[in-house]
Formats: structure tokens, sequence, C-alpha cells
């Protein structure tokens, strides 16, 4: 028994737009896309369902299952993990609703919630986790307002993040992550906006440390993904061979030159950005830095679309109850710093899985043969925006074929 889509507007991912479109569906993957008229014939026992626009499900390439209700990462000194993981539970039905099928989590406890949503016992996306972030001590995973002993202690409990200091410890902590069947490694390569301390502009791990991590993951057919905000950390990641960057908001014309020569990935997650600075209650030291990031942030990703460096969407959510669902707002983002609207679709769905180099699954293309994770939307994307970030516009979804929502 199959499950045909038939929809006014195929958007397949990667490709132009199919009028009068049809998605067929067996056994968890798409056996056929594109015009209705050459669809295979229908039996009587397919199920049917229609749409005014049907396309890839969309791909968070940077998001943080933590269950954390608070913006600052003090709270990982109190947080329950049982708690944790319930709210994690809820956000991540909130993502799916939202038309995210897969995510990347670059730090928190995605890699735990992976097997579950894999059983079919949790509503979420499928989860490709990097498990605990790499930091060096008093970096951007570090908890500064702690004793160092403690934080070591509560960084290991959280599953938020490994603090490591020279070659032989970034090997052990990459070999940690790996034991758990993590999909990537996730590291600090600069410093951050939510950690106390650290500047934003300050390469952290050294050369030696960054090209250990690099290495270890490639031997594990694992990428590297690396948090850099200013040009140091940035220049680093790309000597040492890191397969993407996160944020990359002091990217300027010569990293992004050298991100194109390399053919590395960059998700600019502009959302944070613009959602964070509008949050109350945010720590002094988090409201200057995130001003001093966000000011630059914007050029950064233009240069990076002017120069036709590779781009995925990624949101950079972490704080539980917030935001979770409204993931395609990214979308827009990239829209308004310069891509067209099927290049920011592009970067949603074909682009995602890409991020993941060698463990990339089929995914994120209308294409026969790829994994059946599909969304409908009530109107064509392409002649309204407004339908991103909002997920009541999301009409269907389905996951391996398996209708979800």
């Amino acid at each position: 028994m199959a499950t045909r889509i038939v929809a006014d507007v195929l958007i397949p991912g990667r490709g132009e737009p199919i009028e009068h479109g049809s998605v067929v569906m067996e056994h968890g993957s798409i056996v056929y896309a594109g015009a209705t008229a050459g669809a295979p014939a229908a039996s009587s026992d397919d199920t049917l369902a229609a749409a005014p626009v049907v396309m890839p499900g969309l791909w968070d390439c940077h998001t943080h299952f933590v269950g954390m209700s608070l913006s600052s990462l003090d709270a990982l000194a109190t947080i329950d993990i049982v708690g944790a993981a319930a709210r994690a539970v809820e956000d991540a039905g909130k993502v799916l609703d939202g038309g995210i099928t897969s995510v990347r989590d670059v730090g928190g406890i995605g890699l735990r919630l992976a097997p579950v949503v894999a059983e079919g016992r949790m509503r979420g996306p499928h989860i490709y986790g990097a498990g605990r972030i790499l930091s060096t001590t008093g970096g951007h995973g570090d908890i500064h307002s702690l004793p160092l002993d403690f934080a070591h202690e509560l960084t290991c409990n959280s599953g938020f993040s490994i603090l490591c200091d020279g070659v032989p410890e970034v090997l052990k902590a990459v070999r940690t992550n790996l034991r758990s069947n993590a999909k990537l490694i996730k590291i600090c390569a600069s410093g951050g906006v939510m950690s106390e301390i650290d500047h934003p502009m300050h390469q952290q791990f050294s050369d030696d440390e960054l090209a250990a991590i690099v290495g270890e993951a490639a031997r594990a057919e694992r990428i590297v993904a690396a948090h850099c905000h200013g040009k140091a950390g940035i220049m680093a990641a790309l000597r040492a061979g890191v397969h993407s960057i996160e944020h990359g908001s002091f990217l300027d014309e010569e990293a992004a030159d050298l991100m194109v020569e390399q053919g590395t990935w960059l998700v600019p997650t502009r959302y944070v950005n613009e959602a964070l600075l509008k949050q109350d209650g945010l720590p002094r030291y988090v409201h200057e830095k995130g001003q001093m990031v966000s000011s630059v942030h914007e050029q950064a990703m233009k240069i990076a679309i002017a120069k036709g460096v590779k781009i995925a969407t990624g949101c950079d959510i972490f704080v539980s109850g917030q935001m979770y669902g409204s993931n395609s707002k990214e979308i827009l983002h990239l829209i308004n710093a310069g891509m067209t609207d099927l290049e920011a679709i592009e970067a949603a769905t074909a682009n995602g899985p890409e991020t993941l180099g060698p463990q990339a699954p089929r995914s994120g293309q209308l294409v026969a043969g790829y994994d059946a994770d599909v969304i409908a939307f009530d109107t064509d994307p392409l002649a309204d925006r407004s339908v991103w970030g909002d997920p009541d516009r999301v009409t269907h979804v389905w996951q391996r074929g398996r209708r979800v929502k």
C-alpha cells in the first residue's frame, strides 16, 4: 500500500517547481516525484492526500535540545536532567509540527533522544546529534561563574559540553562522543555570546588541537562543526579543515573565498541573532556581546551569499518553550540577505544532509529513492512568504512515509 500526495505545486528541494505534481511513497521511501501525469497507476488500497503545495521536509542544521527554560548557561547548574528531557520532548514535537523533519543537534541531549524518535516512541524530527560540545577550559562551553571542578562535573552530567585542553584531552573528548554514536563533532573555535567571560573575537583551541579533533573525527567518518564568531577562530577552523562554520559573524571576503575554495559550509543562524536581543531578563554580558555580534552578522551573511559560500539553515534555538516550531523563519533571513526564494528553500532542504558529510542520509529532496520525509503547506511559499515561521501553515507532515501531522 502506497501513500500518494497530489499537489497544485511540487517544490523538489533542488530544482524548479513542478505544476500539478505528485509524490508516491512506499516502505518509508519516495518511489515517484514529478508531474501527476507521469505518476504510476494508483492501487485501490493507496492512501490519498491533496495539498496546495508539497515539498521535502525541512532541516534545521543548528539546534539544541537541552530543555533549559532560561536564557543563561548558568541554568545548567540547577537543571534536572529528567525535567529537561520532558521539556525537550515537547520542544521536539513542536519542531516537527513546524515542518522540520530532520535536525543536527549541535550540543545537548538530542543524541540520547534520537533512538527514541527512531523507535517511534516520541514525536520529533530525525536527530543527528553531536553529543557534548568540545570547549577549552574558560571557553564558550564552560560555566565561568562556577568553581572549575564543579563545572567539569556539571558539564559531564548535563550532557552539554566537555572541557578539554591539549591534544590528548581533545582526542579523548572526540572518542567519548563517538562512543555514544555521535553523528558529528561540535567544537567552540571562538568565544561566544551566552558564556560570561570569553570574548567572541578570540580563537579557542590551538591549531594543533583543532587539527587533532578534525583528524580523529575523520577516522570515524564524522565531520566537525565549528562555532565561530571572530575571524581568528574562523580562519583557524578553516586551516584545520572543519566541515561547517556555525554563525560566522565576522566572516569577511578573505574567509568567504577560503570557504568556497575548501567547500566549507556556513550555517549562519541569523534567527537567534534577531530573537535573542528581544528577550527580557538577559544577563548584561549577553546583551552587550549579542549587540556586538548582531551588528556585523547580517553583513557577513550578505558577503557569504554574494561569494557563493555553501549555506544551510539553522536557528540556534535553545530555550525550551520559546521559538521551537518557528524554525523555518530562518528562510526569510536568507532571502533578506540576498538569496532567491528557491535558493533559500534549497538551503533548508537539499543542503541540510550535506552538512553531515559521510553521515548524510538520502534526504531533503523529492527524488525517487530518498527518505519519504515530506511536508505540505496551505499555500505556495513562493508566492506568500508569510508561511515561513508559522507552524499552523504546515498542513501535513510525513516521516519515512508515515503521516505524523
